[in-house]
């Protein structure tokens, strides 16, 4: 009896140190006339399931440190187990000393067609293509997962966006779209994460770590010194933009973080404003008109 209590504590430890998602999935289907809802239901708890029970890395994580994301399909049309849909991802870390939590990726995936048999297992193996479904799910959970690392420690995600390429490498015979480059467009999963793997793109990912650890996380104690961190990430991401302007890093990097941006610098101690509003124009310049409410 008190081996069968040792062995259910040691599980219930190793539980709570487990996998790294904490995801909310939703399912749009509204513009689908001829689907049981129940199958899309299915499909949503399925998903919840297969993102927050599997294990994408060997590292510990406790409870509290799984990775706020969400995953919103947005049901397209459907027929025969085969369905045409759009997939927004989004992730967030928390700031430092608060409550508050900010903003990592805001992706719209557009090419994502996939084939779903309710109640089929879902198991992922990064070395084969079982189904574009999996494919998809494990690519964005490792970009996660990777971006998210990036933000605490320069270059720490290099491990997991190698993976989500190995993904991509696996996938690209599959004839599903958004795993390859000769597609129209510079905007698939293949030029994300070939771009997130380039040195060229380097400034992205060090500019997480600079507007992440070296801005926000000091804010609670410092808000000025915290304004100068995340305007040394900007001038850092600004690189980019001289080599490749409207890449698609800079551009995903906005669509998550131009919100935030003005509302960090149009509060509190003042730095130049005129200074961020220029450099936000010349990296961002389709923001322009949010930009302008910083003073």
């Amino acid at each position: 009896m008190r081996n069968t209590l040792y062995i259910l504590f040691f599980f219930m430890i190793n539980m709570s140190f487990s996998q790294e998602l904490k995801a909310t999935v939703s399912v749009n289907f509204q513009q689908v006339n001829n689907g049981n809802p129940q199958l899309f239901k299915n499909l949503e708890k399925q998903v919840t399931e297969f993102i927050n029970n599997t294990k994408w890395t060997s590292d510990t994580y406790k409870d509290v440190e799984k990775i706020d994301c969400t995953f919103f399909f947005n049901i397209l049309s459907f027929g025969s187990n085969n369905f045409e849909a759009t997939l927004q991802v989004q992730s967030s870390r928390p700031i430092y000393n608060s409550t508050l939590s900010s903003p990592i990726i805001n992706i719209n995936d557009k090419n994502f067609n996939f084939r779903f048999i309710e109640f089929e297992n879902m198991i992922y193996d990064e070395n084969s293509f079982s189904s574009n479904l999996v494919s998809v799910l494990a690519f964005y959970a490792n970009v996660i997962i990777g971006l998210d690392k990036d933000s605490f420690s320069e270059l720490g995600g290099t491990k997991n966006l190698e993976s989500a390429q190995n993904i991509v490498n696996v996938a690209q015979t599959s004839g599903f779209k958004g795993w390859s480059q000769a597609e129209s467009g510079n905007n698939n999963r293949n030029f994300l994460i070939s771009d997130l793997l380039s040195g060229t793109f380097t400034p992205y990912r060090l500019s997480l770590y600079q507007y992440h650890r070296l801005g926000l996380d000091l804010m609670s104690e410092n808000v000025k010194s915290g304004k100068e961190g995340i305007t040394k990430a900007l001038e850092t991401l600004s690189e980019i933009h001289k080599a490749r302007p409207n890449s698609l890093l800079v551009r995903t990097f906005f669509d998550a973080k131009t919100d935030e941006v003005v509302s960090l610098f149009s509060g509190g101690p003042s730095i130049n404003a005129t200074r961020i509003v220029e450099l936000l124009n010349r990296i961002s310049p389709l923001n322009s008109q949010k930009w302008s409410k910083i003073r």
